[in-house]
């Protein structure tokens, strides 16, 4: 006769309730979705940066998709950010003329993204800033935040936003100034210094 052992366990391990990619780099990503800004525009800043889990390792298949306006905050209107051959249908990228506004960048392998694109100016009362969409392995809904960028304290304390976040923590939502027109922006998706996230309803 045989015995079925109908004990429980000590230690029940987790089960994942889904598998989440990483799908991004097979389908999403376009030639040229880090360089928003016109090639040669005078006001183009690089933003750039490294996405982290929540045990700080760097996450080499995320996806960032990235919206903001012009230097005079005006939203773009413009096409053409992933134009297409009408020949093969195959992307094309951008033409390197119109401001759409919008990019799409992968992490590499070290888990680094970088955009080029227009130093936003101002909208309403809000200091400038871009627009983030992160997407990662683990995350069954994609997250929201923002880059603020620095140079103006006056204009980030009055902003409607960041002055609801609390001071500790408002400095995951405003980039590192690291000259030239180049700014870093990290984003923590849980633990230490966690990026701050937004919830639209």
């Amino acid at each position: 006769m045989t015995k079925i052992d109908t004990s429980i366990p000590e230690q029940v391990l987790p089960t994942p309730s889904h598998t989440v990619g990483p799908f991004y780099g097979y389908a999403l990503p376009f030639p040229g979705g880090e360089d928003i800004a016109p090639a040669g525009h005078p006001d183009t800043v690089t933003v750039h940066g490294y996405v982290y889990d929540g045990d700080g390792n760097p996450l080499p298949d995320a996806l960032l998709e990235l919206w903001g306006p012009d230097t005079e905050g005006r939203v773009p209107t413009a096409d053409g950010s992933m134009r297409r051959d009408p020949a093969s249908g195959g992307f094309l990228g951008r033409n390197g003329v119109e401001f759409t506004g919008f990019g799409r960048i992968q992490t590499d392998a070290n888990g680094h993204w970088y955009a080029r694109t227009l130093r936003p100016g101002a909208r309403g009362r809000s200091a400038p800033y871009v627009s983030v969409c992160v997407f990662a392995r683990g995350l069954l809904v994609h997250l929201f935040t923002r880059i603020y960028l620095p140079g103006d304290a006056a204009v980030l304390a009055a902003d409607p936003l960041l002055s609801r976040v609390p001071a500790e923590r408002r400095d995951t939502l405003i980039a590192a100034d690291e000259g030239r027109g180049t700014y870093r922006f990290d984003i923590r998706l849980q633990g230490e210094g966690e990026t701050v996230f937004l919830e639209f309803q």
